[in-house]
């Protein structure tokens, strides 16, 4: 699918890997709605890109209905969604003490990671599948997991597991979604010089970098964007993760 011309939403588009990711698509002349809970982030960059911006909590059912509805109405039926929204704070499963972790702390964040995923990209079929094919297919679904569904460290049981989770639903999905010509797409990001990795001393980042078989140094967003732009372009990747990492394999801390 050509991404000129076509509607686009991206979750967790404000900043990091979604915000790469809405440069990209904007440049290559898609028409881009942001979801993120962070306004006044989604806000700047949606004037940046001349796109719109919604607030939307991936969680929310209605809000996810009513924002798709929304963006459907700015940019038209939307083709291309790009799931990048996501919390991964680190905790041990047994604390110092050896206290077990809180029930709620492990599910807030599957909820976001796994369910958000899910809840956004099943509204997002659900509006698309009696669409018009354009040429072979109606639209492509790329979600954001994380080398640590395969590589989880200390501290990430939770993280892990949600990555793990959009991994693990990757190909049924894409196996449901085939007779309605929408497929879909995950990948798996390394170590990447995320607005959060970006708060490191630079030390840290290096050192980080220096993990990385080849090349020997932290992702660039931009470099998530590209693999999206080609997913997108390429009719055939379907139903596959895959992994972008420079051939790291992350150590158990």
């Amino acid at each position: 699918m050509k991404i000129e011309g076509q509607a686009a939403i991206v979750t967790g588009g404000a900043s990091g890997l979604g915000g790469a990711t809405v440069d990209l698509l904007a440049k290559a002349g898609a028409k881009v709605t942001i979801f993120d809970l962070n306004a006044e982030l989604g806000e700047a960059k949606a004037k940046e890109i001349g796109g719109k911006f919604i607030k939307v909590n991936v969680t929310d059912e209605s809000e996810v209905e009513a924002a798709i509805a929304e963006a459907e109405g700015l940019h038209g039926k939307a083709r291309i969604l790009v799931n990048c929204a996501g919390i991964g704070p680190p905790k041990k499963v047994i604390d110092r003490e050896g206290n077990a972790i809180p029930l709620g702390d492990f599910t807030s964040i599957v909820n976001v990671n796994l369910f958000g995923t899910f809840n956004v990209l099943s509204k997002f079929a659900a509006a698309l599948h009696t669409a018009d094919l354009v040429g072979e297919e109606r639209g492509v679904v790329i979600n954001t997991a994380s080398v640590a569904a395969f590589d989880g460290q200390i501290g990430q049981a939770a993280y892990a597991a949600s990555k793990g989770g959009i991994v693990g639903m990757t190909l049924p999905v894409a196996r449901e979604f085939a007779r309605y010509g929408i497929r879909v797409m995950t990948i798996a990001p390394g170590l990447f010089l995320t607005p959060l990795m970006a708060t490191l001393p630079q030390e840290a980042q290096d050192s980080l970098g220096r993990q990385v078989p080849f090349p020997p140094r932290l992702g660039d967003p931009s470099e998530f964007a590209h693999m999206v732009g080609s997913i997108v372009e390429n009719t055939m990747l379907n139903g596959e993760t895959i992994r972008l990492d420079g051939a790291i394999r992350m150590a158990p801390k």
